[in-house]
């Protein structure tokens, strides 16, 4: 991931995690990645690669700053290093506001696939995503969007699901589905300590006893290690689940969820395709403006830097011994209560810089959304085992809808889906009358409600 104008953005949105990154650099005058790093980067990162299709993140801050002779010179180094039985591709991550027909028009003619960040119709959006004025950056968002589509863009939609848009699942959907024409919707969780600004993930000091309200819309718990605009675990859940319904009834095959997506890999027993579920992570470095590399875009603090492009190569830096511990510690630390879940072949304790929280057994590492999580994959799972089984057969994951037409596969209430403590001796919601302890085994996906 390639951070070009490293934190700098001209916005200045409200749950932005990277704004205060400028403060680990003493040169904060030059946030232009330089010609020279950007060659050394994008030869090291060629030779290195032993796929037919390279792929290239630009991310930030907000890459479109640099204009688009940055952009050109990146294509150029492109073209100059890529042999010519490999080709490359280019994704741009960027709020949308700088988007005018010139910058469309290079994008298209170099095939750029630009993701664009909004939360929602400009109710929700403009809460949080704000200019340096703190004025809503709605109307400039979709100016870029529609500048897109006129220039023929290809373009997905990153919506950050935060403790306000995270009660509105419909509105946020069918404004991305049906107002902006979006066909691949992803979703991230806003999940930030109080003191992410100066703490690194994994350096807090954990509670001694902190859980998050147990119904959604309670207030915050006085010890809550989240600020007031991370998203409600609970909310997080039923924004899935509820999500993940209309879909199902109206878009399956034509529009497209990742989080969905890399479900539905997971129950066929595939590797998760993205780092917040895979059982270790350490694939997704950063590169700053300045050549620093860090172990991940959400660990860029000094303790998490692993070198710099111009003194070390790539290769170095990716697979050092540091690298290895920190992509391992994501499996190696995971809590006891965890490896007895159920869903863990889902959710490997999803992203180490959200376990924030302690079990119930007092132990440290819980996922700060873990009920959210659960909420959502026991949900979704008499739906994942009947597609999982079409693919199986040969057939297009599609065909469940006649299934869901004629109401044979059960849906799981809601108010069955709260977590229980591990030390209780519970029904689960499959209602097949075992108790937990000899009811389901954690790690096979097939198990979740017929194992015994």
């Amino acid at each position: 991931m390639v951070k070009p104008t490293g934190p700098i953005c001209n916005l200045a949105c409200t749950y932005c995690y990277y704004l205060s990154k400028k403060e680990f650099y003493h040169d904060r005058c030059h946030w232009r990645m330089s010609d020279a790093v950007l060659e050394r980067f994008i030869r090291q990162y060629i030779a290195q690669q032993d796929v037919q299709e390279i792929n290239f993140s630009w991310q930030g801050g907000e890459p479109t700053l640099l204009g688009i002779d940055f952009f050109e010179k990146a294509v150029h180094f492109q073209k100059l290093y890529c042999p010519p039985t490999k080709r490359v591709v280019n994704d741009l991550q960027t709020n949308g506001t700088l988007l005018d027909e010139d910058w469309c028009r290079f994008l298209h003619e170099n095939r750029f696939l630009v993701g664009i960040s909004i939360d929602g119709p400009q109710k929700l959006h403009d809460i949080y995503r704000v200019d340096r004025n703190g004025q809503g950056t709605f109307n400039q968002v979709i100016s870029g969007i529609r500048n897109l589509q006129k220039q023929r863009v290809e373009f997905n939609t990153l919506t950050v699901v935060n403790k306000t848009n995270a009660r509105y699942p419909l509105d946020v959907y069918h404004f991305l589905r049906d107002e902006l024409g979006s066909k691949y919707l992803q979703f991230i969780p806003c999940v930030e300590p109080v003191d992410f600004k100066t703490t690194a993930p994994g350096n807090r000091t954990e509670p001694d006893s902190y859980e998050p309200a147990h119904e959604a819309n309670q207030p915050e718990s006085p010890n809550s290690v989240v600020t007031e605009w991370s998203v409600h675990p609970e909310d997080y859940g039923t924004f899935l689940c509820t999500i993940f319904d209309e879909w199902l009834q109206h878009d399956i095959g034509t529009v497209f969820v990742p989080l969905f997506d890399n479900a539905l890999g997971q129950w066929l027993g595939l590797p998760s395709s993205t780092c917040y579920f895979s059982e270790i992570c350490g694939k997704a470095l950063a590169l700053e403006h300045d050549g620093s590399v860090y172990a991940c875009d959400h660990y860029v603090y000094p303790e998490y830097k692993r070198g710099n492009i111009r003194e070390k190569t790539l290769a170095e830096m990716v697979y050092s011994e540091q690298q290895a511990c920190f992509g391992l510690d994501k499996q190696d630390r995971l809590p006891g209560y965890c490896k007895d879940c159920k869903v863990l072949f889902a959710c490997n304790g999803e992203c180490p810089k959200n376990r924030l929280l302690r079990t119930p057994d007092g132990e440290p590492g819980l996922n700060y959304l873990c009920s959210g999580l659960w909420k959502f994959f026991h949900h979704i799972d008499p739906w994942m085992k009947q597609m999982a089984e079409e693919l199986r057969a040969g057939r297009p994951a599609v065909n469940i809808m006649r299934n869901l037409e004629n109401k044979t596969i059960p849906v799981i209430s809601p108010q069955s889906l709260h977590r229980p403590s591990r030390k209780q001796n519970v029904e689960y919601p499959c209602d097949n009358g075992y108790k937990s302890k000899k009811c389901h085994y954690p790690n096979n996906p097939a198990s979740i409600s017929e194992e015994k």
